[in-house]
């Protein structure tokens, strides 16, 4: 193995142009949900577009603390150096935890959200909207059950996150094993967790949204979808940090691994939603088939266009061993993927809230905007916290040897 001379005290600097576009782009989400909220018919759509963007950025940041997590338990050597990343993320967690539950709460407490089942005399045998099926999930599917789900899954999953990230804090200034042996405990523990509640976090936030349909391989599908999103993300924000000057020991070897991640689990993705989709299309039983007829019907566009962004474009574009290692083309696939998934939760959300009065306008393109400007903001800011790199990670030169 070679010997390299990095700087490993090197901290990033959050100033400038980054700064002052994210908080630009704040401002902009915040006069988009502004404008959305000025007009009583577009209210059920602005919260669409709420719970859209909070359900994205937290779904983010979950899976950097489980990007964490997967490399403590597998004892990766890989990704050492470039663990401060996801790191970030899972330290923001907490905010975006924050603001999805804001969201989901004041949604359900003005009925412009989950109006499926919380809606007056659902339950209600007496009254003229008494809805069997409903009344029958309702030991589940009732606010304050529902918003303790809520609480409890994202609680969790920000303790550990917050947990794995001081660690790592930790081993820098004391040395030695004891916080990777500790890091590697809890991530163990997280991951069974996460495992278990992740689907039900699915079904809860986004399925009951159409109280009437489910589906069992729905948490899954939402579990690939961010888990992909997150590889993404990460791997915009080391290239974009490459680019800026900041951690020259990642090399064409490492953007090759975050490649295979995303080019499998692109295709992970698509065969949860083949199989959710071939099931429900040849079982033809019109309890299920109500879902993609909707979709079909009124969303016909981005129904096709979440195929080409998010199973098309990374396959094609990534096969090629040499696209993984370039920089440019893996920025350009990262980008279409982010979108792609914006397309798939889009597609998830707009048909159980709005139905068929949707729209792409304003406040869309602004929301996405704020809450791309918030995490932007939230997560540099912590990434420029601490140095780049763990320096006492034990299986740190193994990583800045690493090529393939």
């Amino acid at each position: 193995m070679g010997t390299h001379n990095y700087n490993l005290t090197e901290q990033f600097e959050f100033t400038g142009k980054a700064k002052t576009l994210s908080i630009v782009a704040i401002i902009v989400g915040a006069l988009a949900i502004g404008y959305g909220f000025t007009a009583k018919e577009l209210h059920e759509r602005t919260f669409a577009n709420l719970l859209l963007m909070a359900y994205y950025f937290a779904c983010v940041c979950m899976s950097g603390a489980f990007f964490l997590a997967v490399q403590f338990v597998a004892q990766a050597g890989w990704s050492a150096s470039i663990l401060r990343v996801p790191q970030a993320m899972a330290k923001t967690l907490p905010i975006a935890v924050v603001i999805l539950i804001a969201v989901m709460g004041a949604g359900l407490y003005t009925h412009n959200l989950y109006h499926h089942w919380n809606a007056p005399g659902l339950t209600d045998a007496s009254s003229a909207n008494y809805d069997k099926l409903i009344d029958g999930k309702s030991a589940f599917l009732n606010v304050p059950f529902f918003m303790a789900r809520q609480v409890i899954f994202l609680g969790v999953y920000s303790i550990f996150a917050v947990l794995l990230a001081k660690l790592s804090t930790n081993e820098d200034l004391q040395g030695g094993l004891n916080s990777y042996r500790k890091s590697f405990k809890y991530s163990c523990v997280f991951l069974v967790i996460y495992g278990f509640t992740t689907p039900i976090f699915a079904f809860d936030t986004i399925m009951s949204l159409e109280a009437h349909w489910f589906s069992t391989m729905f948490g899954w599908y939402n579990f690939a979808a961010m888990w992909v999103s997150s590889l993404a993300t990460i791997a915009i924000i080391i290239i974009l940090l490459r680019k800026a000057g900041y951690m020259s020991w990642v090399n064409n070897s490492h953007l090759h691994n975050l490649g295979q991640f995303i080019f499998g689990f692109s295709i992970f993705w698509t065969y949860v939603w083949f199989a959710q989709f071939m099931l429900i299309y040849y079982a033809n039983m019109p309890e299920e088939t109500v879902y993609f007829y909707k979709r079909f019907d009124h969303y016909q566009f981005w129904f096709y266009l979440n195929l080409v962004l998010n199973f098309l474009a990374p396959v094609l574009l990534l096969m090629d061993r040499d696209n993984k290692r370039q920089e440019n083309i893996m920025l350009t696939v990262c980008i279409i993927v982010l979108c792609g998934h914006w397309v798939d939760y889009y597609q998830m959300i707009m048909p159980g809230t709005v139905e068929e009065h949707h729209a792409f306008g304003i406040i869309e393109i602004g929301t996405a905007v704020g809450f791309v400007g918030l995490f932007t903001f939230t997560v540099l800011r912590a990434l420029s916290k601490q140095p780049l790199i763990a320096k006492n990670h034990p299986f740190l030169q193994e990583s800045l040897n690493h090529h393939l």
